[in-house]
């Protein structure tokens, strides 16, 4: 029988991505608070987890592996441009984000390290870091991002995040509110662009962290 879906466990006995109910309700039946979800897919359940449960408890999610000539229509990348990608510890609550050049592998840029974040805010920082730096170089490269929920924030041009503010992240919230402005204040000629990973394999700007 094909796999139909995977659990993440935010906060139980043990936390990560499990393969059966079984393994999920060892982990969080009877235990105060836990918060959990099921995915129909390892990779989104793997996104999730590397975020912060408040981007998906609540919220339906449809992902579904891609066939042979879904594979084909995506093509391939386009070597010249940015991938932009973050990372986020479980653990501390720290997160940081790069961007890099997609063929050449150099680094231009990164952010962070920074306390109290989640994923998806380094994604959205890091995809509007890209399109400043490009204005500032009078590039015009597309943006590759793994991240749909921060390509959405940068066209709407807000950060829709439920993560409160605290003294511990009030750097990277600063960062945010100038991440918005620029937006508001600028406009750009880059094509955000979804780095597809089921055809591709791992965004190039990964922090291999996994």
């Amino acid at each position: 029988m094909a796999k139909t879906k995977y659990y993440v466990v935010w906060v139980g006995r043990q936390t990560g991505v499990f393969e059966t109910w079984e393994e999920c309700s060892a982990q969080v039946s009877g235990y105060p608070k836990a918060v959990y979800k099921s995915f129909k897919t390892r990779e989104l359940a793997e996104q999730a987890f590397k975020s912060s449960s408040r981007e998906f408890i609540g919220k339906d999610f449809f992902e579904s592996e891609l066939t042979p000539e879904q594979l084909a229509l995506l093509g391939s990348p386009v070597k010249e441009s940015i991938s932009v990608d973050g990372a986020w510890d479980t653990t501390t609550g720290v997160a940081e984000y790069q961007g890099i050049h997609t063929e050449t592998g150099k680094i231009l840029f990164k952010g962070g390290p920074f306390e109290d974040g989640t994923n998806n805010i380094v994604e959205f920082l890091a995809i509007v870091h890209a399109l400043a730096y490009c204005k500032q170089n009078s590039l015009k490269l597309p943006i590759y991002s793994d991240s749909r929920n921060a390509i959405g924030w940068v066209k709407n041009k807000e950060a829709r995040t439920n993560h409160k503010r605290s003294d511990k992240n009030k750097k990277l919230f600063e960062l945010i509110d100038r991440a918005v402005k620029w937006l508001n204040e600028n406009t750009y000629d880059n094509e955000i662009l979804k780095w597809e990973t089921k055809a591709w394999g791992e965004n190039p700007a990964d922090f291999g962290r996994k």
